[in-house]
């Protein structure tokens, strides 16, 4: 049994999810830093979808709580829903890090990894949304989207410490942008995440 409508009050608590979650990703690609005052801008606004997603998280435990019957098994739905929260956290502390070691220049791999993560984010809500809809087998599309996103997002890994250790001669520095570097792909490792629920749902539903 799935989603009986789009007004399903579990279909739209993980349409807040994962709209939450694009436009925080949204954000993240598109904002411009410049100084250490913008910094402290985009850390907080990233708090602030962070902080929403766990009141979404948090509704969607006490109505599984309190219902009976669920559309799908509430395990699923629990999982889908703390999966797509996992990448949202990766993003606030990743923006937490930037403020934390002054980066107001992001260099051509964190924006390659951002535009990749952004893009899961997309495939993501649409995902939820042709859940919504019970068109559990169009989300295979888009399942396998995502995990390409996240096989790019290992070889920018690669390639960014490769680069980092052989032109960086600061170790302060190497430190702090190999960090961020991995924290980007663990986000990426989470859309991947949200994948597998996803594939694990369309199995046992469709």
């Amino acid at each position: 049994m799935v989603f009986k409508s789009k007004k399903d009050k579990f279909s739209e608590m993980l349409t807040n999810v994962s709209v939450n979650l694009k436009e925080s990703a949204q954000f993240f690609a598109d904002y411009k830093i410049k100084n250490a005052s913008d910094l402290k801008e985009f850390s907080m606004r990233m708090k602030e979808y962070e902080t929403k997603g766990d009141t979404y998280i948090h509704e969607i435990i006490v109505e599984l709580n309190k219902a009976f019957i669920t559309p799908i098994e509430r395990e699923d739905i629990l999982q889908l829903a703390i999966s797509m929260d996992d990448v949202l956290d990766g993003l606030e502390h990743c923006a937490a890090l930037f403020e934390m070691y002054s980066v107001t220049t992001a260099d051509q791999y964190m924006v390659k990894f951002v535009n990749e993560i952004h893009a899961c984010a997309i495939e993501i809500a649409e995902s939820v949304n042709l859940l919504s809809n019970k068109k559990l087998l169009d989300i295979r599309s888009n399942a396998i989207k995502i995990k390409d996103h996240e096989s790019t997002c290992d070889e920018i890994r690669r390639h960014s410490i490769k680069n980092l250790f052989s032109i960086e001669k600061d170790p302060i520095k190497i430190i702090q942008y190999k960090e961020i570097y991995e924290n980007l792909e663990e986000i990426a490792d989470s859309c991947q995440g949200v994948a597998n629920v996803l594939e694990t749902i369309i199995m046992k539903n469709a």
